[in-house]
């Protein structure tokens, strides 16, 4: 009797000739061989290990997140661009996604400031451009890699009107936190009118016992910039005692 389960070879594959773009698609497409399988995690941690090499050096950074979509003109595009402003004036070195929209408007921002503005950007079938305002970034190939950066060296997460994508990343943070796997870094979030029906989400979810009522502990949400970085400075700054430290030095071993 013929079972109507369908078979590995039915499912369609990817062919070693894609771009490096869609390996992650490929990778989830379900069990490959196992070479294959293997090359892969290599690549994953060459590119963990440049992307470190590359974001040692930056300084205690707060990333924002934020639709790649708007214009110059737009008024949380120039809003995104006062964020990294005050940032910069703070001492954080600004970190983005490293594209358009709100992620150029605060490293621009940051960038006119002085400050230091840093960028992980990601590689797509339609190619996501650097934009001009970055001191130091690196372009990923896998999104997953890239998330983990964002987070890794910051202390405090601005996250501004966007997407699909910049849902995933306020989520990422927040779970992090609830689940203690980072500190209780300050999440806020800027755009009132934007943002409400998410916080209106949150609520429904503590009345129907899903998440705590501290967990909203977790965001700000606010229109205020000025009320923005007086929330970072003193959940940042104050709580955890960050300090200015000398840039750590150079490794002659690791060819830095």
């Amino acid at each position: 009797m013929e079972s109507d389960s369908i078979k590995e070879s039915e499912v369609p594959s990817s062919k070693n000739n894609e771009p490096s773009s869609l390996e992650d698609r490929f990778f989830l497409e379900g069990p490959r061989p196992r070479t294959q399988e293997f090359f892969f995690i290599i690549r994953v941690m060459v590119e963990f290990i440049r992307g470190i090499r590359v974001l040692h050096f930056v300084g205690p950074c707060v990333s924002v997140f934020g639709s790649a979509r708007l214009a110059e003109n737009h008024p949380y595009y120039q809003l995104a661009r006062e964020v990294g402003r005050r940032l910069a004036k703070l001492g954080f070195t600004v970190m983005t996604g490293g594209g358009s929209g709100i992620m150029e408007a605060a490293n621009r921002g940051a960038k006119e400031a002085g400050g230091r503005s840093v960028g992980c950007n990601i590689k797509l079938p339609v190619e996501q451009r650097p934009n001009p305002y970055m001191d130091t970034w690196m372009t990923f190939n896998h999104f997953f890699v890239r998330k983990v950066l964002l987070v890794k060296y910051s202390y405090a997460f601005v996250v501004m009107p966007g997407g699909i994508g910049t849902l995933d990343e306020l989520f990422e943070v927040i779970t992090l936190i609830q689940a203690k796997k980072i500190l209780d870094f300050p999440v806020v979030l800027i755009g009132k009118q934007y943002f409400e029906p998410v916080m209106e989400f949150f609520k429904r979810m503590v009345l129907d016992g899903t998440i705590d009522a501290s967990d909203l502990n977790l965001l700000l949400l606010t229109d205020s910039v000025d009320e923005a970085m007086a929330h970072i400075e003193e959940h940042v700054v104050g709580k955890f005692n960050l300090l200015r430290r000398k840039e750590p030095k150079p490794s002659k071993l690791l060819r830095e």
